[in-house]
Parts: C-alpha cells; structure tokens; sequence
C-alpha cells in the first residue's frame, strides 16, 4: 500500500472513531415483554410530554428542571411524549414507593417519539441502568445523557423524589 492510501486510511479509521459515539453497555437488562408492562402515571407522565427545550422550567422542582435539562441534551426541542412503564413483578413495591425492588428490569422511562427506553433494573437488589431502542438495540452510551452514570446521578441526587432507583411521585 502506498504511502498516500495508507494516509488515507488511517485518515479514514481516525474519523470514524471520533464521529462515532462511544457506548459503554446497559447494566440493566433489555425486557423482550416490555410492551406488555403496566403504564403508570406519575406526575411526569401527568402532563404527556416533556416541556419544550425552551419552556421555562424555573419554577417547578429542581429534580425537573433537571430532567428537561437532561432529555433535551437527548434531542433539541425536547423529546416529546413520555410514559412510565413498570413490570408486572414489580407493581406491588412501585405501589408501596418502599425501594425493594427484586433484581431485574423493572421501570421503563419511554420516550415514545424518539421510541427510546430508559430502564431502571436492579442487581443485588441495588439500581442499574440503560438505554434501548424499542427494539432492544443497546445505546447506553460511556458519557452524556445517554450515560447509566447519569441514571444514576440523577436517581441517586434527588432523595425527595428517589428511592433505590424510583424517583417520581405516584399520582
């Protein structure tokens, strides 16, 4: 190979590992029966869809202004319509809010436009996350708003609303 091809090459191979996002892998394992779980509403879901990237958001509590900061990161605009699902197996200790979820996928964050999954399971009975497709492809990625690390900053930094990976106020 030439000197100028092998340039090219690696001019090439260099693009693509900066252009393309770096994933880390889900923690949380894919439900295959999502479609099946219970959708729930909660005060996030109350009002159908995140509010627009540019709705002021200054009044509400930090933990949703925090949420809007996060998911607009996801999409410019804001990522639209939202529902909470939860697991059959896990309803009776979403019901009682008691944070003692059985290991698993558990809670689904679902944004229904961009038709991404934001799982909530537990392992050792601690919260894990990731991030599918509707499809179970895996897009959690190593940094960003579609981090488990930001899951879990998240999850864990508002002790108001969050308990051991559910956050959010059943209505």
């Amino acid at each position: 190979m030439s000197k100028s091809k092998l340039s090219g090459w690696l001019f090439c191979m260099l693009s693509l590992c900066v252009a393309l996002p770096a994933f880390a892998g889900a923690d949380a394992p894919f439900p295959a029966d999502w479609h099946k779980w219970k959708s729930v509403n909660t005060t996030l879901t109350s009002i159908g869809s995140l509010p627009d990237c540019s709705a002021d958001v200054s009044k509400l509590p930090s933990i949703y202004q925090k949420t809007v900061e996060t998911y607009c990161s996801v999409k410019p605009g804001g990522p639209g319509k939202v529902a909470v699902l939860v697991s059959p197996a896990a309803m009776k200790n979403f019901e009682l809010r008691d944070g003692k979820m059985a290991d698993g996928a558990n809670m689904i964050l679902h944004l229904k436009d961009m038709k991404v999954l934001f799982v909530t399971g537990h392992k050792g009975r601690k919260p894990v996350y990731g991030v599918y497709t509707e499809d179970g492809k895996d897009i959690t990625a190593a940094s960003g708003p579609l981090a488990a690390e930001t899951c879990t900053t998240c999850h864990t930094g508002y002790q108001a609303y969050c308990k051991n990976g559910q956050c959010g106020i059943k209505k």
